[in-house]
């Protein structure tokens, strides 16, 4: 898969191959949500904690006599039903970790990658890591590339005038290829990846070369189509 790399001036210098079995495969959408969800519930802290009546500072006494009163018979005022009382089935401390098998994970960002392609979000830029780290140089160089209401600034590793470059731009973000995830590739619209990340990447979720080999479904299915094409082929020859 072949695409266009772009210099900070906008103008097309040349292209790149892409792996297609990082950037070219059919999106899993339910992989890629279990993949979300579970992301969003690993970074949940999970201290949230409410007090129980056993907790509860106070109400050690009855706060009047059983009957005679006139009143509802009560015996604390660190009963639920009082104001200042404790919680019933209130959140505790818990741990919200959910796991999900490594191939599973690995096909979800995959999926988001080739989603940004098939949707033509994708731009690889060639030379962003020679810019000012200045905000105006990073929101001319933004401009003359194609526009999206938010960017994901891919880098291959510490990139120190792209992060000050973009740190005060609204809606762009920068992170580095080895900390690429679901969530920050499905958050933002466009993704500006520089061209020596896209070895980063490959070299992190491409499949090995013994998982490339097609399985009988699919072999047979390109078989299929060869035999149609050179039937058609010998058809047009002797017509």
């Amino acid at each position: 898969m072949q695409v266009d790399v772009y210099d900070t001036t906008g103008a097309v210098v040349g292209g790149v191959e892409l792996d297609e079995t990082v950037w070219g495969i059919e999106p899993n959408i339910a992989v890629m949500h279990q993949a979300l969800i579970r992301q969003q519930a690993n970074a949940r802290k999970g201290t949230h904690n409410t007090l129980t009546r056993g907790l509860v500072r106070g109400g050690g006494r009855k706060p009047w006599r059983q009957k005679g009163t006139g009143r509802a018979r009560q015996g604390s005022i660190r009963s639920p039903q009082w104001s200042g009382g404790g919680v019933v089935w209130g959140p505790h401390p818990r741990s919200y970790a959910q796991a999900m098998p490594r191939q599973m994970r690995r096909l979800a960002i995959r999926s988001a990658l080739s989603a940004k392609v098939r949707d033509g979000r994708l731009t690889v830029v060639a030379g962003l890591d020679a810019i000012e780290p200045r905000t105006k140089a990073m929101k001319g160089v933004l401009a003359a590339l194609p526009q999206a209401r938010s960017t994901l600034i891919v880098t291959p590793g510490q990139a120190e005038s792209i992060t000050r470059g973009a740190g005060n731009l609204e809606g762009v973000e920068t992170v580095r290829a080895p900390y690429l995830n679901v969530r920050d590739v499905l958050k933002y619209e466009r993704l500006v990846v520089t061209r020596e990340a896209i070895a980063t990447i490959e070299g992190l979720w491409a499949l090995p070369a013994e998982r490339r080999v097609p399985s009988r479904f699919k072999a047979a299915r390109l078989a299929a189509q060869a035999e149609a094409t050179a039937t058609a082929t010998a058809a047009a020859g002797e017509a």
